[in-house]
């Protein structure tokens, strides 16, 4: 089991949730969150003065899956999010040591969906 954490820009969500679902990747947490990268956020002119932002916004996705789904979530991720610019984001793939679906008890890998 490996717990899959993506950041990736908000713009690209649509794109990478499609691409998740036509390889029958369903079960997908997303949060919009705020961070900063190699950009080191953003600069902008705001009344002639140079206002430097340290934080860009960013979409979070969390997504749990069996052993066999890892590559084509990653491969979904990279497709969806990619612009070739600096931003496009990041994905950490995690060992997941348990699971545990609430509603009916079961663990592991049955758990998961």
């Amino acid at each position: 089991m490996k717990y899959i954490v993506a950041i990736i820009q908000p713009d690209r969500l649509d794109s990478v949730l499609d691409l998740l679902e036509k390889k029958e990747i369903h079960l997908v947490t997303v949060s919009n969150v705020m961070g900063r990268g190699r950009q080191k956020g953003i600069a902008a002119v705001y009344r002639s003065h140079k206002e430097v932002g340290s934080l860009l916004k960013k979409v979070k996705l969390e997504i749990v899956v069996n052993e066999e789904f890892v590559k084509p979530t990653v491969e979904a991720i990279t497709e969806g999010a990619r612009t070739g610019e600096i931003g496009d984001g990041k994905i950490f793939v995690l060992e997941l040591k348990e699971c545990l679906r609430i509603r009916t008890g079961e663990t592991g890998s049955v758990a998961i969906g």
